[in-house]
């Protein structure tokens, strides 16, 4: 990055350290926290620049580990070739504040000047000004991709969207309502899978059936009738036995199981029957995906031949003893989805159509 900064001159003045070691920064030249605080890579590619604008860490928590979207954009982003600015705003906040942290992603975005602004939102973390100053002062096109729009549309999408210039939602039923608001640059992508990370080992079976996730909503109660039906289910994640896996722990389980389960309700409502990043990640591993059934499915698979959907307990039971039973139907079932994955949904590929769409001239 120096090389981006020799023609800048910058002083460092009244650093201090709290008493538990974090560095303070107090009237800090801008490129110095730059410097500091921003990473940049590939800057030599002649594809789209990005600057990328995410958390670090699982829900801003060191503790618990790389979030989902430094694991699956930023990893497909950076395999992928794109010349990338990382902004990680969970870092910068707590290293500068919110106030300052808006300060320093303007000056990143004058500095590198990228062809686009891509926000991963969490909550309220990048506020409306400066978003419309990225945008209209230096003409840089701003992206936002939102997560939950099942089940915090009206409470939150809504309010923030009208400040960006494009939006990606993964809920087909949110299209219309953000126009019907007037906004109207609206991008229905898909979860997908990073196929740099999730990969198809052909490991020896370890489990019969295992579940990876959270136990919210009817999980638990689902596994626990599972487990009465006599069915050894393997589950982790936090409120599991067996507790929080790492990435690469998770990654061996999908490719050692003979079959994973996906219980895809919303975190905040039961009710709601999304489609997951695991019915994509399942896959990419070469792993077989046992998924609750939602019509939306059959846009991104076959049903029956890449992966399989139950309806409710009862088929699920059916099926997960029907397949354990049936070694070769199963195997072919794995193969054509790992097939599937790595051919549409990566998401290196949902990149490069969000990319066609915006920006039609883009050589990527």
């Amino acid at each position: 990055m120096k090389k981006y900064l020799d023609k800048i001159r910058v002083k460092l003045e009244n650093v201090t350290k709290s008493t538990i070691g974090t560095i303070k920064y107090k009237k800090i030249n801008s490129e110095v926290l730059i410097e500091n605080l921003v990473d940049v890579y590939n800057l030599n590619s002649n594809k789209p620049r990005i600057l990328y604008v995410a958390m670090k860490w699982d829900y801003g928590d060191r503790n618990r580990g790389l979030s989902f979207e430094e694991l699956n954009f930023f990893y497909s982003l950076l395999f992928s070739g794109y010349p990338i600015i990382k902004f990680n705003f969970d870092r910068i906040i707590q290293e500068i504040g919110v106030e300052k942290t808006q300060e320093l992603l303007f000056e990143t975005a004058f500095l590198f000047s990228p062809d686009i602004v891509f926000h991963f939102i969490f909550k309220d973390e990048i506020q409306p000004e400066t978003l419309q100053k990225i945008s209209k002062k230096l003409n840089i096109t701003t992206i936002v991709w939102f997560a939950d729009d099942h089940w915090r549309l009206n409470s939150f999408s809504l309010q923030k969207a009208r400040y960006y210039d494009w939006v990606c939602t993964t809920f087909d039923a949110a299209v219309p309502i953000y126009k019907e608001n007037g906004i109207k640059n609206v991008i229905l992508t898909q979860w997908a899978a990073n196929q740099y990370i999730y990969r198809y080992l052909k490991l020896p079976y370890k489990y019969d059936v295992s579940f990876v996730g959270q136990p919210h909503g009817n999980r638990r109660q689902i596994v626990n009738e599972l487990r009465v039906r006599g069915i050894n289910v393997a589950t982790w994640g936090y409120g599991w036995e067996n507790g929080r896996v790492s990435v690469s722990e998770m990654i061996l389980i999908f490719n050692q199981s003979k079959i994973n389960l996906n219980l895809s309700n919303a975190s905040k409502n039961i009710n709601i029957n999304q489609i997951k990043g695991r019915d994509f990640e399942v896959p990419s591993c070469g792993g077989f995906l046992l998924t609750q059934h939602n019509d939306k499915l059959q846009d991104y698979f076959k049903i029956n031949e890449e992966i399989v959907t139950y309806y409710d307990i009862d088929d699920l039971v059916y099926k997960i003893k029907y397949y354990l039973e049936h070694d070769e139907e199963r195997e072919k079932i794995k193969i054509s989805g790992w097939q599937r994955v790595l051919r549409d949904h990566t998401y290196e590929k949902r990149f490069s159509d969000i990319l066609k769409i915006i920006k039609g001239n883009v050589n990527d």
